[in-house]
């Protein structure tokens, strides 16, 4: 009778799997037909970016449903590249757009995370359901007020928030194993270094796609398209995210020899200077609590170990630095960290903290989703918005979810701490994520007070390295 289920069951799983390849070879034969009718329906401005859309998107969705773990570098990639891919084609068209369907391209890669999460969401365990609970009880309650009070532009800034947040379910349902972990930050610091190199040669020699950007896009605090006068931000779309993504994989890169990429040791100088080039102070910021949270809870003789590296790296740049061509710039904006009371931007965020409180308490319901941030350019002619530019993430935060919303997102980021607090507790073979995962939660708190950086790539890299931490599972274990 046993036997007589099992065969049944095989037949049917085998005709699952069989419909399941029908379908999938129907939508590819449905697909260039239905893409050929809407292309033919464009103008040939939308029909060449929604070409290169597809190319960006169609390697995701093959990697989602074949469920390989090269996923979340592609997606990585992605991200880096993104900005980059429309700015050139921009320039070989002429024209400036300042909203393109491409720049919407690192979304809609990302998204295709939820095809291995819908497939195995039956298999989450309670701690991803208790976080799940947190951030979506707050992104719900701001979907409401952000509807009601800005229209369906909030749908952009909601896609922000919950596309970073499914790789906690991707990584808690099918969790990697070590050598996996160690082959994806491996990757990000690969991907950070072609950021790097291709942000010196920006510094030294501007391709004339970014200037060609730079003229168009109005935006003063990246400096003037000419070698040496530019705030590099590499094939990214500004120097906050690139910074921000230098900083978090350079922490990776300088902790553990495994995690620092093709280059090794070259790699993290190059990803160092071109940090510098960026003038981008924040990042700094994340990449020094990230570190100090890292080494204060490794074990002795590993801080020894790292404290010894660190300072190499720093002899190393005392030399270099100097050396560099604009040094006079970049030293004379990292000396402003050591006079902070004189430093025109850190004063601005005490006058935007003293400004914002009252707008904060009057209003506790909060303005929404889509109220705060980049999303206000999609109704506001392509230009950011009252609050596009929020320089204070805690106030951004109460400002877009309220009270009640701001306490579910904060709840959330204390239901993760406690867990990875318990999972350091427990000293097994999977510490080094967990380190990771727990100085990120530390570099990530506390960067809301320049900006509030969980929406978008930021929030993708946050979740990303917290949620390897949270499930990576113990070797010694798993050989048992």
């Amino acid at each position: 009778m046993s036997r007589l289920a099992d065969q049944q069951l095989s037949i049917w799983l085998g005709n699952r799997r069989g419909i399941g390849m029908i379908g999938i070879g129907v939508l590819a034969c449905m697909l260039p037909l239905a893409i050929g009718f809407a292309s033919a329906k464009m103008n040939p401005t939308m029909s060449q970016q929604g070409a290169i859309l597809l190319a960006l998107v169609f390697p995701a969705f093959l990697l989602a449903i074949l469920q390989s773990r090269l996923l979340i570098p592609y997606t990585l990639v992605v991200w880096a590249v993104g900005p980059e891919i429309r700015r050139i084609a921009d320039w070989m068209e002429g024209t400036y757009h300042s909203v393109s369907l491409l720049s919407v391209a690192p979304l809609l890669v990302s998204s295709m995370l939820i095809i291995p999460v819908l497939r195995g969401i039956h298999l989450a365990e309670k701690p991803l359901t208790r976080i799940a609970v947190f951030f979506g009880i707050e992104l719900a309650y701001g979907s409401m007020v952000g509807l009601f009070k800005n229209g369906i532009v909030f749908a952009y800034d909601l896609a922000n928030y919950v596309v970073p947040l499914l790789l906690l379910p991707y990584l808690a349902i099918k969790p990697m194993k070590a050598r996996e972990l160690d082959r994806l930050l491996y990757s990000y610091a690969n991907i950070a270094v072609f950021v790097a190199i291709y942000g010196i040669i920006q510094y030294l020699m501007v391709p004339p796609w970014d200037a060609f950007w730079m003229n168009h896009v109005e935006m003063n605090s990246i400096g003037v398209p000419e070698p040496l006068q530019i705030r590099v931000f590499s094939s990214l779309n500004s120097p906050g995210p690139c910074a921000i993504f230098l900083a978090m994989a350079l922490v990776p890169m300088l902790m553990e020899k495994r995690w620092r990429g093709t280059l090794g040791w070259v790699g993290v100088l190059l990803t160092v200077v071109c940090l510098l080039v960026t003038l981008v102070r924040s990042a700094w910021l994340i990449a020094f609590v990230m570190l100090l949270a890292y080494i204060l809870s490794s074990s002795s003789k590993g801080k020894w170990k790292t404290l010894f590296q660190l300072a190499v790296v720093g002899l190393l740049l005392y030399f270099i630095v100097p050396k560099l061509p604009g040094a006079e710039g970049l030293v004379a904006r990292m000396q402003t960290l050591t006079d902070i009371q004189e430093d025109h931007s850190y004063n601005e965020r005490l006058d935007l903290l003293h400004t914002m409180l009252p707008a904060i308490t009057s209003n506790p319901v909060g303005q929404g989703i889509g109220s705060v941030g980049i999303g206000t350019k999609l109704d506001n002619g392509g230009d950011l918005g009252e609050l596009g530019i929020m320089d204070n993430g805690y106030i951004a935060i109460f400002l877009t979810f309220g009270i009640c919303g701001a306490f579910f997102f904060f709840g959330g980021l204390f239901v993760i701490i406690k867990r990875l607090l318990v999972r350091i507790a427990e000293r097994n073979s999977s510490q080094p994520y967990i380190r990771l995962a727990l100085a990120t939660w530390a570099g990530a708190v506390a960067s809301l007070i320049s900006d509030n950086g969980f929406p978008g790539m930021r929030g993708y890299l946050i979740w990303m390295m917290i949620g390897i931490g949270l499930w990576a599972k113990d070797v010694i274990a798993e050989r048992r």
